[in-house]
């Protein structure tokens, strides 16, 4: 016997509730703009989302220049983000994972971006795996991200070729729809005549025959 509709939709529900959707590591982009926003991503995905985990990230920054990391930020689920260097207090906003405990996106956005923030930034990710029998395991995780500031942004050379090759598919599609037009116009235009040299030639036909009839009827009388 099927189950009935309404308890089917109930149980995608709660199928769907329970998924997790699904993580992929994603490189970050290493130019910003001065006076800019500029989010730096960090995603560090777990290898199995069956398993319980929970974990807490730190950020490490090397400015351009210096030889030692310094601790910039802390951001685990109890205590939220701490920012830890004067330098970019009031300027950092977490863009990473929320409500959950166990942190894949460890994402950040540094405001208005001043030519001080370039350099080499650490992200660290501190995961727990929890298993059955109470066993844990620790796994640690290091991402160095590459940050140049520039004035003004610079363009990639896929973007200008993707516009180049906009531009040229657009003439090349105008000239071909130009191209079937003038091909369509001769088309009709040559129907045209043809239809219109038929129909004279009936014409004449039919007036040549009429003529000869009406003098076979004079010759007749």
């Amino acid at each position: 016997m099927a189950t009935p509709r309404p308890i089917s939709l109930l149980l995608c529900l709660a199928l769907v509730t329970l998924c997790q959707g699904g993580c992929v590591e994603v490189d970050s982009y290493t130019e910003a703009v001065a006076g800019n926003s500029f989010q730096i991503l960090c995603i560090s995905c777990k290898k199995r989302s069956e398993t319980e985990a929970e974990a807490f990230t730190e950020w490490f920054f090397k400015q351009k220049g210096e030889e030692e990391y310094v601790k910039i930020l802390r951001y685990d689920p109890d205590e939220r983000l701490n920012v830890m260097d004067p330098r970019f207090e009031g300027l950092v906003h977490w863009n990473g994972t929320k409500h959950i405990r166990d942190l894949q996106d460890l994402s950040i956005f540094i405001l208005n971006v001043t030519f001080d923030h370039m350099g080499e930034y650490v992200c660290t990710v501190n995961r727990t795996l929890f298993f059955a029998a109470e066993f844990t395991h620790n796994i640690m995780v290091n991402k160095t991200i590459h940050v140049t500031v520039v004035e003004k942004q610079n363009r990639e050379m896929a973007s200008i070729v993707s516009e180049i090759m906009m531009y040229v598919l657009i003439v090349v599609l105008t000239i071909w729809l130009v191209a079937e037009m003038v091909y369509c116009y001769k088309k009709i235009a040559a129907a045209t005549e043809a239809a219109a040299q038929e129909n004279a030639s009936e014409y004449l036909a039919i007036t040549s025959e009429s003529k000869e009839n009406c003098t076979g009827v004079q010759v007749a009388e």
